[in-house]
């Protein structure tokens, strides 16, 4: 079993044991719901070509795919739905522990998500992220990749209660947000692995990552 599931199993089963049941129950059918709708049937795929965008950083930087490309044999670009998402945070550490092997194989780890510059840049810093956290404001980028479903009115009150304020940390209030997705694009900007899921609990694992781009390389 890899080390992103074995964190995810170990937050599940303490999640589960302070969640209450129906609250659970809740969260769980939502999800469902999604995976019936096969929104991932229509995003952006293994051997598409990678939409370029341009997007600032956590310090206001315009960062673009064009460019990074142009400095890298490949680029990995991780969407994620915010610093709040417990999951979110596990697949981002994760992601920093690879890092360093990236650099090597010559290829640029970015992260998007619709969150502020501002809130990205508390995404860096209680990670310690040393890659690009990129703000995708209105999911602008998100919706041309196929990614972005809007967060079912039922789970809006459970995820208040827990403390979560997306209309704050996205600041609007659409609560439209993407799916987990992972892809990683080469050089000719060719897709040449893709991972999205309906299930947030679901990512990819790193490993994975690391060993397509070595084959690739």
């Amino acid at each position: 079993m890899s080390r992103l599931l074995d964190e995810i199993n170990k937050y599940q089963e303490a999640f589960k044991e302070k969640v209450p049941q129906d609250i659970q129950q809740v969260m769980l059918d939502a999800t469902e719901d999604l995976k019936r709708l096969s929104l991932s049937k229509n995003a952006l795929k293994v051997s598409d070509k990678a939409i370029d965008f341009e997007l600032p950083n956590a310090v206001n930087k315009p960062v673009s795919l064009k460019e990074a490309l142009e400095s890298n044999d490949f680029v990995v670009i991780n969407f994620y739905r915010g610093i709040w998402c417990p999951y979110c945070n596990l697949e981002l550490q994760a992601l920093q522990s690879i890092n360093s092997e990236l650099e090597k194989l010559n290829a640029k780890l970015i992260a998007i998500s619709p969150q502020t510059p501002d809130s990205s840049l508390t995404t860096k810093e209680k990670n310690e992220l040393e890659f690009e956290v990129l703000s995708d404001k209105d999911n602008k980028v998100a919706k041309e990749y196929g990614l972005v479903f809007s967060l079912a009115e039922e789970l809006r009150p459970i995820y208040k209660s827990f403390g979560i304020d997306i209309v704050a940390a996205n600041e609007e209030n659409s609560f439209e947000l993407p799916m987990p997705a992972t892809y990683i694009v080469n050089k000719n900007q060719e897709i040449i692995y893709s991972f999205i899921d309906e299930d947030y609990t679901k990512r990819s694992e790193p490993q994975t990552i690391l060993d397509i781009i070595q084959k690739n390389s």
